[in-house]
């Protein structure tokens, strides 16, 4: 079995994989620049813990060269080919997403619960159905090393198996992916977990469906950043069982199969 092949049967078992120094460091650095910047004009220094007043600033994910440069890693477009297929997912020249920037703060940030992204408006809530419409991917970029005290998020492993027999009696309307963690057993919340720890230019991508959660509070010394966009996919998975499935499909229909 080939390498690449280990990684995908891994991410279908698991619901997330991690690429590492998928973003150059010179690259991290000119981005990281920009979002400092975007924070300074907010009156808020990552450099001076005086204003450092809130746990949490969220920030829309700048644009610009750095950004295209981190955005188009032939890293992770090659995993991403490799996930949903070539020509198969949206390929934006830059990162997009939000960054929530967490700072060292004992302050409950409310952000902190267990969830899955949603996928599409609703008259202005975040919605997702069985198909995931819309989302392709969930990928969280690294702008600054994270550590287990730095906040880091959580994740479910293999939570995203889970995830499709909640939504499937939805059908393609969907629900409201805030209300979705609730229906979920007992026995999600008993799997393995793992925190998307490393350095600045690793990138985890992880299944829609993965059950995840930012953690506090941030013991660590220095802000974390964290891009955390989607990986547009054009057309919902059609959820059927052919050989032209890709693995986040394949994913779906072995969650719908679980008794």
């Amino acid at each position: 079995m080939s390498e690449m092949s280990t990684l995908i049967d891994d991410f279908c078992a698991d619901g997330f994989l991690v690429v590492r120094g998928a973003v150059a460091a010179p690259v991290v650095n000119a981005c990281l620049n920009v979002i400092e910047s975007e924070l300074r004009a907010r009156s808020v220094d990552p450099h001076d813990p005086a204003t450092w007043t809130e746990p949490v600033v969220r920030l829309d994910c700048p644009d610009g060269p750095a950004f295209a440069a981190a955005g188009t890693s032939p890293a992770l477009w090659t995993m991403y080919d490799a996930l949903l297929g070539p020509g198969r997912w949206v390929q934006r020249q830059g990162v997009g997403g939000t960054i929530p920037v967490r700072f060292p703060n004992t302050k409950d940030p409310g952000d902190s619960g267990w969830h899955i992204d949603g996928s599409y408006d609703v008259e202005g809530k975040w919605w997702v159905n069985v198909h995931s419409r819309y989302r392709g991917l969930l990928a969280l970029f690294l702008f600054t090393d994270v550590g287990d005290n730095d906040a880091p998020t959580e994740l479910i492993v293999g939570s995203h198996l889970d995830i499709p027999r909640i939504l499937a009696p939805y059908g393609e309307a969907g629900v409201f992916s805030g209300d979705v963690a609730q229906d979920l057993p007992a026995s999600t919340f008993q799997r393995p977990r793992a925190f998307a720890t490393g350095h600045a230019g690793d990138v985890y991508i992880c299944h829609p469906f993965v059950v995840h959660r930012a953690t506090w509070p941030h013991r660590g010394v220095e802000p974390r950043v964290v891009a955390q966009p989607e990986i547009a996919h054009p057309q919902p998975f059609a959820l059927r069982d052919h050989r032209d499935v890709c693995a986040v499909e394949r994913a779906i229909l072995r969650g719908l199969e679980r008794t």
